[in-house]
């Protein structure tokens, strides 16, 4: 739901959706420690934002997911609507890491954190690769998926940015297979400057997950690139 910090200003309803939900959200965090049940309810206001802007969405390959096992979920980001339209999709019990400024913000912070998400120190390498370490930790233990984007934020053109190793190396440290995503069309329905959700059809495509156990350190840089390929050939091959 941080989301709503730069994006979603323009609409009262997604605003008052979005407040709502998170007090919802809150209230069902204390009855939930592992943050399952929060998931649950950014579900269900994903949907609400997407119906009421009229965003249309179909997947395809979502039979490739097992919803009981963990994955490193990487997807590239041309949009502020990338994280709705994959919460309203994909079958999985899933949390992403954010930067760390969002946990900050009174509320939205305590909200994030007891949801599970993960805090990204952009500014702090050391301090990166310990959250990285924890980010993998927490996939093993609390048998979780993880989202991210490993582009490292929204493409600023529309054009695939080259991947961060940081997707290859969580899923080698927490031994869970890599399943790529491609999101067409969140970039017109929000354009990267605007604040204002335009009607349209999305598609997301899931690829074959890329097995990591067994992989070492040393496979970072072909994974990351086999990720990378995958998601640019399912880009490429959509045809409308």
């Amino acid at each position: 739901m941080a989301v709503v910090r730069a994006l979603f200003l323009t609409d009262p309803y997604i605003v008052v959706s979005t407040v709502f939900f998170a007090i919802v959200s809150f209230f069902v965090s204390l009855f939930d420690s592992v943050g399952d049940a929060q998931i649950g309810v950014a579900r269900i206001w994903a949907r609400g934002i997407l119906w009421v802007a009229g965003v249309r969405v179909r997947a395809e390959g979502i039979e490739k997911i097992d919803p009981h096992a963990s994955y490193l979920i990487a997807s590239n980001h041309a949009s502020y609507m990338d994280t709705p339209v994959i919460l309203s999709t994909i079958p999985a019990q899933f949390r992403f890491m954010a930067k760390a400024s969002l946990f900050k913000i009174p509320f939205m912070g305590s909200h994030l954190k007891r949801a599970g998400h993960i805090p990204v120190p952009r500014e702090d390498p050391r301090a990166a690769v310990k959250t990285m370490a924890l980010a993998a930790k927490n996939i093993r233990e609390k048998n979780i998926s993880l989202l991210i984007f490993p582009e490292g934020g929204r493409t600023p053109d529309g054009e695939l940015k080259e991947f961060k190793e940081g997707v290859a190396y969580i899923a080698i440290k927490a031994g869970v297979p890599i399943l790529p995503v491609a999101l067409i069309g969140t970039r017109a329905v929000v354009p990267i400057n605007s604040g204002i959700v335009k009607s349209g059809n999305v598609r997301v495509r899931v690829g074959e997950p890329i097995e990591t156990e067994n992989l070492t350190m040393k496979d970072r840089e072909r994974v990351t690139e086999e990720v990378r390929q995958q998601i640019v050939s399912m880009l490429a091959s959509y045809t409308g």
